[in-house]
């Protein structure tokens, strides 16, 4: 079948359209978000006064938080949601005294190897804040670390102490409350590393001799 002729400004238009055509899609990254929604936290009274942030706005099914409670009962609390036990795991315990490394790891190990574990350092003017926060270090460089993440709670707080925490140094006003909670979804979201998409496979195009000539001529195309 022959092609009718076409005019300066049909050539010009279906040029416009092969040029589009010839470009190749460029491979898109995102994030890998699939198991970032699916969330729990443990932690004590620091925790606690942003647990309806978490719940409310960061997606989370449990935020288990406590006044006073001790790191040692970490372990204990995650073997109790057996199977159930979310995807990501965020922990802020030490507030109230020693952490152990033994015990952060049989926390860690709780937990189990798929699954994300959060753990959040110290903001507590007490003499056992630095040596927990070694300790937190610790613990994250004995695992994979595409099985334990750091989030650095202390750093952020000591450098907006007055307006997040109350006149203690240790709890949460309610903007630090909502920093605590942007804080952790950050951790999580930076926990799934982009994931590059295949672009889609180029459109062939089929055209004769004479349709190609004309577009040569316009200048639309270059000769084979």
């Amino acid at each position: 079948m022959q092609l009718p002729a076409l005019g300066p400004r049909a050539l010009v238009a279906v040029g416009a359209t092969v040029l589009a055509l010839a470009v190749l899609p460029v491979a898109q990254a995102k994030p890998d978000t699939s198991g970032a929604g699916s969330r729990v936290a443990i932690g004590d009274s620091v925790m606690l006064g942003a647990k309806w942030n978490l719940l409310n706005r960061q997606d989370f099914t449990l935020v288990d938080a406590a006044v006073s409670r001790q790191a040692v009962t970490g372990p204990a609390l995650l073997d109790g949601l057996g199977e159930a036990l979310p995807t990501n795991v965020i922990v802020h315990l030490g507030t109230n005294g020693s952490y152990p490394l033994r015990t952060c790891k049989k926390l860690v190990k709780a937990a189990g190897p798929t699954r994300k574990v959060f753990l959040m350092t110290l903001k507590v003017p007490r003499l056992w804040e630095p040596i927990n926060n070694e300790m937190l270090h610790a613990c994250a460089r004995a695992f994979p670390a595409d099985q334990v993440h750091l989030v650095d709670w202390n750093w952020a707080a000591s450098r907006h102490e007055e307006k997040w925490l109350y006149d203690d140094g240790v709890h949460l006003r309610p903007a630090g409350a909502r920093a605590f909670a942007r804080i952790i979804n950050a951790a999580i979201a930076k926990a799934y590393p982009p994931v590059t998409t295949a672009p889609p496979t180029p459109v062939q195009l089929v055209t004769s001799p004479r349709f190609e000539a004309q577009m040569v001529n316009m200048g639309i195309i270059q000769a084979a």
